[in-house]
């Protein structure tokens, strides 16, 4: 696999492009009841599968080093691997998602899409070619069952 910017890298940089355009961009300012509540949520659902996706692959004894997938040792396809084949990027667009609702501007949705866009192409697929090699036809029917995203 060749170098790929770190997940990590490439939220906080999205992050920052959704602040520079609520700041900058003179329409598309929302507001409503519950916003501040809304943040709240999805931080905390983001927070929650974050934790359980990184405890599963802790007892699963497997990497969670997404440069490096060839890595990985075990398949993990139970618990909330059960519902979504990558969720700790989930966990990351809903931080970004409770970003946008927070900067209260319409458009940040269109850079949440483009975080989505950026991991599938550049990382998630990578990343899906990886765990072929590794764990053939038994990850090619996970893959079958399980949503990439939600």
């Amino acid at each position: 696999m060749k170098f790929k910017f770190p997940p990590i890298l490439i939220f906080l940089a999205f992050g920052a492009l959704m602040y520079l355009l609520a700041s900058y961009l003179p329409f598309g300012h929302f507001d409503f009841f519950g916003r501040r509540y809304l943040t709240i949520g999805l931080c905390v659902l983001a927070i929650s599968i974050g934790t359980i996706a990184l405890i599963q692959f802790y007892v699963g004894k497997t990497t969670i080093d997404p440069n490096h997938p060839a890595k990985a040792k075990n398949l993990v396809e139970n618990g909330i691997y059960a519902y979504t084949r990558n969720p700790m990027y989930l966990a990351l667009l809903l931080v970004l998602l409770a970003w946008g609702v927070w900067l209260a501007n319409a458009f940040n949705i269109l850079l949440a899409a483009g975080f989505v866009t950026y991991m599938n192409r550049f990382q998630i697929l990578s990343e899906e070619k990886a765990l072929t090699q590794i764990f053939g036809k038994d990850y090619k029917q996970y893959c079958l069952l399980v949503r990439r995203w939600f």
